[in-house]
């Protein structure tokens, strides 16, 4: 069995991205075509990537924590809204100037739709359905980190 690392989080690197996320939070993901996909991973979403297959790259954010985007061609499918990756931001501002920056950057990006930010589920967001059909959900929560009072609620049904 596996040792747990001592230390779950890895250092951000988005200094230069569109929106400053502090962790990936949850969801699913495929690809059309990679290099335009990791493209927008990095440039606009901040996320760190790498690629060791010619049709794959790993993702990750601020955890010891990754995910592999797969090259898939036409055969993509749209993808449910609430199958989703979360990104989490520090302040309601950053919601809003994300959102502006993705409502300016639209067409560059190829995003597809765009929710209006709004107060939900306990945190302040908006989504968007990248050019893959999958969709983002760019939050801020009030408690700091959701994962952590998520748990330590506990089970509530």
């Amino acid at each position: 069995m596996p040792q747990i690392p001592e230390v779950t989080t890895v250092p951000v690197s988005n200094g230069d991205s569109i929106i400053k996320p502090y962790v990936l939070g949850h969801g699913t993901l495929a690809c059309r075509e990679i290099n335009d996909t990791r493209k927008f991973y990095q440039e606009f979403l901040g996320l760190e990537t790498v690629r060791h297959g010619p049709r794959s790259f790993a993702v990750r954010l601020g955890m010891k924590f990754h995910i592999f985007a797969v090259e898939i061609g036409d055969e993509i499918e749209p993808v449910p809204f609430l199958n989703h990756w979360g990104i989490d931001v520090t302040s309601k501002e950053e919601v809003d100037a994300a959102y502006a920056k993705t409502v300016e950057l639209k067409d560059k990006y190829k995003i597809r739709q765009i929710t209006e930010p709004s107060l939900q589920h306990g945190v302040y967001s908006f989504y968007l359905e990248d050019m893959d059909y999958n969709w983002w959900e760019v939050q801020y929560y009030e408690g700091n980190f959701q994962d952590e009072d998520l748990f330590d609620f506990g089970d509530l049904f």
